[in-house]
């Protein structure tokens, strides 16, 4: 929170949010509501420009099955990360998230465009 004053720095033209938390810390459960209103939803970002990434520390029991977040959350893509055992799959979560936010980047800049011509 003593962070603040820079929020709207780091928000400014942003495209996508990470927001990466470890399931094991109820307090992080909520703190990321925090993070998703102040840095998807006042922006505004589309859900789909939102990665929620479930960090398990290695040695964490890492139960993936039963973390349910309540709404909004629930809408958001969610990813599980235990780099001691998946690393490559976590890799290509992240790729096809930044494909993701690089195709609605050029569809807005396509739109812009032609505003501009018609």
């Amino acid at each position: 929170a003593r962070f603040e004053t820079c929020w709207p720095a780091l928000m400014k033209d942003s495209h996508g949010v990470i927001i990466i938390f470890n399931p094991d810390l109820p307090s992080h459960l909520k703190e990321i509501e925090m993070w998703y209103s102040c840095f998807v939803q006042q922006q505004p970002l589309l859900d789909s420009q939102c990665l929620l990434v479930a960090h398990h520390k290695p040695g964490s029991a890492g139960d993936t099955e039963n973390l349910s977040l309540a709404y909004p959350l629930n809408k958001l893509k969610l990813i599980h990360s235990n780099l001691e055992e998946d690393p490559e799959d976590v890799r290509m979560e992240f790729i096809k998230y930044f494909r993701s936010i690089i195709t609605i980047i050029n569809e807005s800049r396509e739109r812009e465009e032609m505003s501009i011509i018609s």
